[in-house]
């Protein structure tokens, strides 16, 4: 049976010095300096969206608590009207 090189990870991600630690850690930092005041649906629906293979799906939380270390304080999220964040 051939298996295309999407059906390697996290091994090809590990071939090229990544750990899913590093990556999804970095993924959670970008999304929260472009996207301020997601919660949680949205987080993980970017999540599935930026990480699609199965593999990945065990990082979801460790891209969650990522995003949210980085984003703007949780004070000022929780103040957010329901519009904007739903915009963002």
């Amino acid at each position: 049976m051939v298996t295309s090189p999407g059906d390697n990870y996290p091994r090809l991600c590990s071939e090229v010095g990544l750990t899913c630690e590093s990556c999804t850690s970095e993924t959670g930092r970008q999304l929260a300096r472009i996207c301020k005041g997601l919660r949680g649906k949205m987080i993980g629906q970017l999540f599935v969206q930026i990480h699609p293979h199965s593999a990945c799906s065990k990082m979801h939380a460790h891209f969650a608590a990522s995003y949210l270390e980085h984003s703007t304080n949780v004070a000022e999220i929780d103040s957010m009207p329901a519009a904007i964040a739903a915009v963002a």
